[in-house]
């Protein structure tokens, strides 16, 4: 297949050589310093591949919509409405958009959304997520997904960090709570606390690897497909 990538930091640089080593192409790569070039590159591609940040947004959709090529994006720190804009290009392509592509993430929120309202009434939340001390967002991505899952509908909300003297929990909390240190590609912890007994998830990722092996999987899957906006859940497990 021919990858068009969008973004050539760490994670498209293994993008490109994880493709390239399974017999794809990458048809072109664009990033910060030539992204200007991307609105008269006339070559074509079967997925695009964007992992790189909301400023390069504009350029993403123009692009798009000029040529109707799936996307997979796995850009993060998305405001509300930008997030709506790219959302928004399902109207003239295949997009799925994702926080993380760790296929071991996907069975995280299944579980989450399995065993939420379960525990909810009588079970304090609460999350840790770690990342390398270059992350820029936070809480990253993959927190604010495991978020949705625990709580779709809303009705919670999240605290990020706790500080002074007035900081007993409300029923209807959850702590969110990012570390930023070393190396480390992504460790999530959710945390259950009920009456006299702890229930915890963890999910920890070795090297950014994991996010390219299910991303390249995912782009696969894309191409050819029907406009529209795609779901990770659903293209995995045949449901959200």
């Amino acid at each position: 297949m021919r990858f068009l990538l969008i973004g050539n930091g760490k994670m498209g640089k293994l993008i490109a050589s994880t493709a390239q080593a399974a017999g794809d192409e990458i048809a072109a790569a664009f990033s910060r310093e030539n992204l200007a070039d991307l609105a008269s590159w006339d070559g074509s591609a079967d997925v695009v591949i964007d992992f790189s940040g909301p400023q390069t947004l504009d350029a993403v959709c123009d692009y798009i919509r000029r040529t109707g090529t799936p996307l997979l994006s796995g850009t993060t720190g998305y405001t509300p409405e930008e997030k709506e804009r790219l959302l928004a290009l399902g109207d003239c392509a295949p997009v799925l958009w994702s926080a993380n592509y760790s296929i071991g993430v996907a069975v995280f929120y299944r579980l989450l959304r399995q065993i939420s309202d379960t525990l909810k009434p009588d079970f304090d939340i609460e999350m840790t997520e770690i990342h390398h001390n270059q992350k820029a967002d936070a809480p990253s991505g993959t927190a604010k997904l495991l978020l949705q899952a625990i709580d779709p509908a809303g009705e919670y909300t999240p605290v990020y960090g706790r500080e002074g003297d007035s900081c007993r929990r409300t029923a209807k909390e959850i702590g969110v709570h990012a570390l930023r240190g070393g190396t480390v590609a992504g460790t999530h912890t959710v945390h259950f606390f009920g009456p006299d007994e702890e229930l915890e998830i963890t999910h920890r990722a070795a090297s950014r690897q994991i996010f390219v092996n299910g991303a390249l999987t995912m782009a696969r899957r894309m191409a050819g497909k029907p406009n529209g906006v795609y779901d990770l859940q659903t293209l995995l497990f045949g449901e959200g």
